[in-house]
């Protein structure tokens, strides 16, 4: 075959695109953007869950006092829920991209911040390493930013830690009858 026609050939699934979406990612330009990482020491799945389960999210994030969905089933691009915390209510959050068990991206607008915030989860050998990040626009954003950029910190750093303990929560073993 002609070194064009293999040039070609090779160059196609470029030009028609691989079928998956380009990954979603922060506002790279906000004027509040936070970074955070965790090891966590349980299988995947589990924390998986426990962070997509966005109405169970009260009884283990402190900060959290409510969070509905606002349709069943798995989260998908488009799924919302309305939640409340830290003083914040009626947060509308939407997912705009989803890869079950590795990467997902919500966000939306809430009292005049817009969010996105992006969650990445890699099998590793230590554990899951959980990625998160974090941006915030809008003009109560510009008008405070050093105390909303510690704050965002703040708070993500406590999500980490959460879902962490949530995650690594032991579940007592049933006890074995040990009669001789």
């Amino acid at each position: 075959m002609p070194a064009f026609a293999t040039a070609l050939l090779a160059a196609l699934p470029l030009a028609l695109g691989s079928g998956v979406p380009a990954p979603v990612g922060i506002d790279e330009k906000a004027p509040v953007i936070s970074r955070d990482d965790i090891v966590i020491h349980a299988p995947l799945d589990r924390v998986w869950r426990i962070q997509t389960d966005v109405e169970d999210w009260p009884a283990w994030q402190p900060g959290v006092s409510s969070s509905v969905r606002q349709a069943p089933g798995p989260l998908r691009p488009g799924s919302s829920w309305v939640w409340s915390t830290e003083g914040l209510a009626n947060i509308t959050s939407t997912v705009q991209q989803v890869q079950p068990k590795r990467r997902i991206v919500w966000g939306g607008p809430a009292q005049g911040i817009t969010a996105v915030h992006v969650w990445t989860f890699t099998q590793a050998k230590e554990g899951v390493h959980v990625h998160t990040e974090e941006s915030w626009t809008g003009d109560p954003v510009t008008a405070n930013t050093a105390y909303l950029q510690e704050a965002l910190d703040t708070s993500l750093d406590h999500w980490l830690h959460n879902l962490k303990q949530r995650a690594e929560k032991r579940h007592p073993e049933p006890k074995s009858d040990t009669r001789p």
